[in-house]
């Protein structure tokens, strides 16, 4: 069933009259069509495949003449939801703009839970498994590399056949409280390094403060891996 248009905002100037030359409905519907079409075609380049309906505007509209081609473009994130909204505007002399509602359907891989995965679990190659699912039905978002999720932590239950959301797990600590650890300090492509003790629990990409464990001071450094931690020169 083809969507409705759920709001339209138009500058005053963009208002027919008259015998003034017309802006159609089906226009405006072509145009939407236009741009999901080649919305599906890049899609499909990369191995997804898009279905769509634009959403149906009242053939009773007829708004200023556009003396260019008609501008479109998503207002919503048609990666988030299967009804984005797309907004239709003319930039010319007589300006105007509405909104219509697509109903569109993005169907591509993703990882779901090959079997009960428990809180706490680190996410190994045989826990998983890939299927094709309407991605843009996942507002969350969903995962579709499984060497991207290897090591990962579950944190909370996830049900076997279930859409592995990327909410659903974290990066596990690559340093722990009381670790020793390297720290590097880097000035371009000069660099040293001396040992220090982490003083809380981190994962790759956050910082912590490391004791530096000849000098004894306290500095704020970012987890680039296991064990390894960098501050700046």
């Amino acid at each position: 069933m083809r969507t409705t248009i759920f709001s339209i905002a138009l500058l005053m100037s963009g208002v027919t009259g008259g015998a003034a030359a017309q802006t159609t409905a089906m226009e405006i519907e072509q145009a939407a069509t236009n741009y999901l079409t080649a919305f599906a075609e890049a899609q499909s380049e990369q191995g997804y495949e898009v279905t769509f309906e634009p959403g149906s505007v009242d053939s009773r509209l007829a708004l200023a003449s556009c003396e260019q081609p008609l501008a479109v473009e998503f207002t919503g994130d048609p990666w988030r939801s299967t009804h984005p909204s797309l907004q239709i505007a003319c930039e010319g002399k007589r300006p105007w703009r509405m909104f219509v509602t697509a109903s569109v359907s993005i169907n591509g891989p993703a990882l779901v839970a090959a079997r009960p995965l428990a809180r706490g679990e680190r996410i190994t190659a045989d826990m998983v498994t890939t299927e094709s699912v309407v991605v843009n039905a996942s507002r969350r978002g969903v995962l579709g590399n499984a060497d991207d999720v290897q090591g990962m932590e579950v944190r909370r239950p996830i049900n076997a056949g279930s859409v592995i959301t990327p909410d659903l797990l974290s990066a596990p600590d690559a340093v722990e409280r009381g670790d020793h650890v390297i720290i590097f300090a880097r000035s371009g492509a000069f660099s040293v390094t001396s040992r220090g003790k982490a003083l809380a629990n981190a994962s790759v990409g956050e910082q912590v403060l490391v004791e530096n464990l000849r000098s004894a001071r306290t500095v704020r450094a970012n987890v680039i891996a296991p064990g390894r931690v960098e501050i700046p020169m």
